[in-house]
């Protein structure tokens, strides 16, 4: 569908207990040339003191909202869009640094792709830049997503095409899209509700972008960390519940021998590894949960608008492509034609390396 034309952008910060990182994106969001229209912060309940220490110095129409408990990072980005004036929804991570031309890129593209409802960012590594961190979500056939990229050399980043879904670090959602899909499902708390939200906007019928020129540099899991109990666990648990709720029906039957061994390869490659119990925490709360995920499938399926085929032209079908992280995004915005993208990137992105602000 085509979108009457939309300026106005609300900034969301989700904080709990990031320290002086959710200090350092809002120095960077007040050094951005296009300024958002809003900025509203929700602090999950911390308890390091960041939210003390929120200055909004700079920023228009910026509001802190504290929660007594923490309702995770779905829940609370839900709160802020319901709260939210603009048109368009701009997610932002605490531990990212978004650069100076972030915001205007990223609405200029809205402009060039007018039936579009979702874009993507170009994430690179906070403590390397010279690699990869993120360009956009991508979704294997079998039910695995993966951040495209994800450490690879930043020569490697794609032009600007079609992708997945954007990641949740750094993510533009028109705002009429984002509720009437029902934002995040905060049954998953943190940890794949960003796949989870662009598949099910996907089966709208909804499509996303990835804006190479929108680049942040992100402390990936710098809170949580990468390989944390809590970290393996709801990614494993929420990669599952992605899958069953969202995989239109014949997609389903077609890939769902696929899913289970693809899962089992998994596990066993973790099997004597630290994480390898918190996986298995993860597949057995999964397997508890069954019964409201079925629940929550018939709801969502009910509303797709796309066939099986159509969703699964969108995902990645080239095993090497999901075992070397490469980024899926594909030119012709109609269909994706080829795994391997264009690599434009490196030299679109150094500019934007630098001239950074000034960090705390």
């Amino acid at each position: 569908m085509t979108y009457e034309p939309a300026e106005s952008a609300s900034v969301i910060i989700v904080n709990y207990n990031s320290g002086d990182m959710v200090l350092t994106a809002l120095d960077h969001l007040r050094h951005q040339s296009r300024l958002p229209d809003e900025v509203i912060v929700v602090d999950n309940a911390s308890t390091d003191g960041s939210a003390d220490r929120i200055d909004f110095a700079g920023l228009p129409n910026a509001k802190l909202v504290r929660l007594e408990r923490n309702i995770g990072f779905a829940g609370a980005n839900n709160l802020a869009a319901e709260m939210a004036t603009g048109d368009w929804l701009a997610l932002l991570n605490p531990d990212t640094e978004c650069q100076p031309a972030w915001l205007d890129e990223l609405l200029h593209a809205t402009k060039r792709h007018t039936d579009v409802s979702m874009f993507a960012s170009a994430q690179y590594d906070a403590a390397n830049p010279g690699l990869i961190d993120g360009a956009g979500d991508c979704y294997f056939v079998l039910g695995i997503p993966w951040r495209g990229g994800f450490g690879r050399k930043a020569e490697d980043m794609p032009g600007e095409g079609e992708c997945f879904s954007p990641c949740g670090a750094g993510a533009l959602f028109r705002r009429e899209a984002f509720l009437r899909a029902g934002g995040f499902d905060e049954n998953f708390f943190c940890y794949c509700e960003d796949v989870d939200l662009g598949f099910r906007l996907r089966l709208r019928g909804e499509r996303c972008i990835f804006v190479p020129q929108a680049v942040l540099l992100h402390h990936g899991s710098a809170i949580t960390g990468r390989y944390s109990d809590f970290t393996v666990r709801l990614g494993t648990r929420n990669r599952l519940r992605t899958y069953l709720i969202n995989m239109p029906p014949l997609a389903l039957a077609l890939t769902l021998p696929g899913h289970v061994l693809a899962t089992l390869y998994l596990y066993l490659r973790a099997f004597g590894k630290d994480h390898a119990y918190a996986m298995r925490r993860g597949l057995q709360e999964a397997l508890a949960t069954l019964p409201s995920t079925l629940r929550r499938r018939r709801v969502v399926q009910k509303s797709r608008t796309k066939s099986s085929a159509a969703l699964m032209r969108a995902m990645s079908w080239n095993p090497a492509t999901l075992h070397g992280r490469r980024p899926h995004v594909w030119h012709e915005v109609s269909k994706p034609e080829r795994e391997s993208p264009s690599r434009p990137a490196a030299t679109q992105a150094a500019p934007h390396l630098r001239n950074e602000p000034s960090q705390r």
